[in-house]
């Protein structure tokens, strides 16, 4: 009987400890992505130096055959941020602005994968937030980036300390089982 209760004991102090070290460390994982990557994807380098790596990516927002037709005030910038107003959502997403927007991406990615903008948002992010704005949902008309970030965020850690919740439970659960 003795036995039993220390098994118990330890399966629980057992549970505890990983839950405990799981749940302060889940999710940060991209802690350090500010750090420069210089690997394309594709298994090439573009170069040595990083800045002349992220100078290369940057020149992609300049590029005039990418941006040919879409209005400069409603262009990706470097910042992260697509400035379009909800009245012209529309427009930007039927029209050549979020085609060219595509081929910006694309460009940067294709010479720094792991491209972080000033708001330190990825390509991903911004690809995700053009979908959101252009989808007929409720987020349509809503290219605000870092208010996509935040949400996307929020609910990661919701479902994280959800499942976490739930493993716990279930070997609580078991531990008077065994």
């Amino acid at each position: 009987m003795a036995s039993l209760i220390a098994i118990k004991s330890w399966v629980l102090t057992v549970t505890i400890v990983c839950m405990s070290v799981f749940w302060f460390d889940l999710g940060k994982a991209d802690e350090y992505e500010d750090l420069p990557q210089t690997d394309t994807g594709t298994g090439t380098v573009v170069g040595d130096d990083p800045a002349q790596i992220v100078t290369k990516a940057l020149l992609c927002f300049n590029d005039k055959y990418i941006y040919s037709s879409c209005e400069e005030s409603y262009r990706l910038k470097a910042s992260g941020n697509v400035d379009v107003p909800l009245e012209y959502a529309d427009e930007y997403c039927a029209g050549p602005c979020l085609s060219e927007t595509h081929l910006v991406l694309n460009c940067i990615e294709n010479v720094m994968k792991h491209f972080l903008f000033y708001n330190r948002a990825t390509v991903q992010d911004i690809r995700d937030t053009i979908q959101a704005g252009c989808s007929y949902g409720p987020e349509r008309g809503h290219f605000d980036v870092e208010e996509h970030i935040e949400a996307e965020e929020n609910g990661s850690k919701r479902a994280a300390k959800s499942i976490l919740f739930g493993i716990g439970s279930m070997i609580i659960g078991l531990a008077p089982l065994l």
